[in-house]
């Protein structure tokens, strides 16, 4: 959320800022100044009412003046009372906006309009050669390691399972980035995945995308879309954390849960775009001047998985247009698909500022005072993309199968899946 003291001051370099984003967002900052103004002025009528009925109350002298004060206090009550439920209702309407409104882009973020606009900041790693590569699923069916069609039976379309080694490599994958995540000093939580609607709302997630979430009926609780959510939620209670215990970096394994409303009809074939996948998720907790350099090691963090894992990735710095609502600088990673002879996302690594730390009055303790943290989230890595990944990059060409990362041949006790 941010900050109304900013856009009352500084309207046009906020809207400026917006516009980079959406054209929309400039008129909403114009009707959130409008609202604001009004509330400001009914709050100086009630406190000038208020005001006058204490100097009343204060002037009675006698049982004869007490009748007529009296009348007089009581008109001044129910005017006090309208203005109170103007003032409400002209909050309610605030706050639907403010809610709407994303974060301000970072001054290095590079103006764009959509994805094609976005850069290339470096590519890393060796491209198989391949002369027909397979798509993993095809790959990853006949070797009886990956279920769609009885799946869908269960479940519907868009939902998967693992079977056999199929789903050892998805442990081993699962295994391997918590172990490195918690080498690099990150704190592993399990957190549930069922969350409440404050969160999602704290973390940017409600209400602008409430159609892409698994709402559980006649609650206002969810299934997490992602463990962003609750790592970045954990802290939020009240408490300012104190300053020498941060940066928190925390990770965690989660099932993730999207119903993926505005993807109709693209990767409708296997693991890229499900309804439930498998994330580990990256949090960093931090002071303001901390979070430039923090971002940058978040991302590192995720490209080292990578990187071990030998498959080839790019590093993507996001647009204006293409950046998600909570952040204001956003890297994604890509990696390789040589059966698509395209680079896919597999994390994106955000810098989200003070936003989501004022939606969750999220603070920390300096000099006495209690100043906003800024939060940053990654995924290190999609484990379904990763694993999709493997089967495509690392197939064989003279026989079904492909070989297992030489990083992962330890949790898999064995080379190959053939």
């Amino acid at each position: 959320m941010l900050d109304l003291k900013l856009i009352r001051q500084n309207p046009e370099e906020v809207k400026n800022a917006l516009g980079q984003r959406k054209p929309e967002y400039i008129k909403a900052i114009d009707d959130i100044l409008v609202i604001d103004e009004k509330k400001r002025i009914i709050q100086q009528k009630a406190d000038a009412l208020k005001s006058q009925r204490n100097s009343l109350s204060k002037s009675i002298k006698s049982k004869e003046e007490a009748a007529t004060i009296q009348a007089q206090v009581k008109n001044i009550n129910a005017e006090i009372q309208l203005l109170d439920q103007e003032q409400a209702n002209l909050n309610e309407s605030l706050e639907a906006l403010v809610l709407y409104i994303p974060n301000l882009p970072g001054t290095d973020t590079p103006f764009g309009k959509n994805e094609t606009e976005n850069q290339e900041v470096h590519a890393w790693g060796n491209k198989p050669i391949l002369n027909s590569p397979k798509p993993h699923w095809e790959i990853a069916e006949a070797l009886g390691i990956l279920d769609f069609e009885n799946t869908s039976r269960l479940s519907g379309s868009r939902f998967s399972s693992f079977i056999g080694l199929g789903a050892k490599l998805q442990r081993a994958l699962i295994q391997f980035m918590l172990d490195e995540a918690i080498e690099a000093d990150y704190l592993e939580l399990s957190p549930p995945v069922i969350i409440q609607g404050q969160i999602l709302r704290g973390t940017g997630q409600l209400p602008k995308f409430a159609e892409d979430l698994y709402h559980i009926e006649n609650t206002d609780q969810y299934l997490i879309p992602t463990a962003e959510v609750p790592l970045t939620g954990f802290y939020a209670n009240g408490q300012a954390l104190n300053e020498a215990d941060l940066p928190k970096k925390l990770c965690a394994y989660t099932p993730c849960f999207r119903s993926e409303a505005g993807a109709a009809g693209r990767d409708t074939r296997g693991l890229i775009r499900q309804h439930q996948f498998d994330k580990i998720e990256l949090v960093h907790i931090c002071k303001p001047e901390e979070s430039a350099i923090e971002h940058e090691k978040l991302v590192k963090q995720a490209e080292s998985i990578l990187e071990k894992l030998e498959l080839p990735y790019r590093r993507i710095l996001l647009c204006t247009g293409d950046m998600g609502f909570s952040a204001s600088k956003c890297y994604d990673l890509e990696v390789w698909f040589p059966a698509q002879n395209q680079y896919r996302e597999i994390s994106s690594c955000s810098n989200c500022t003070d936003f989501q730390a004022r939606r969750l009055n999220l603070k920390f303790k300096r000099d006495n005072k209690n100043e906003l943290v800024h939060t940053l989230n990654g995924s290190g890595l999609a484990v379904g993309r990763t694993w999709a990944a493997i089967v495509e990059n690392y197939q064989f060409e003279n026989k079904l199968g492909f070989k297992i990362p030489t990083v992962l041949q330890d949790y898999m006790k064995l080379s190959e899946i053939s």
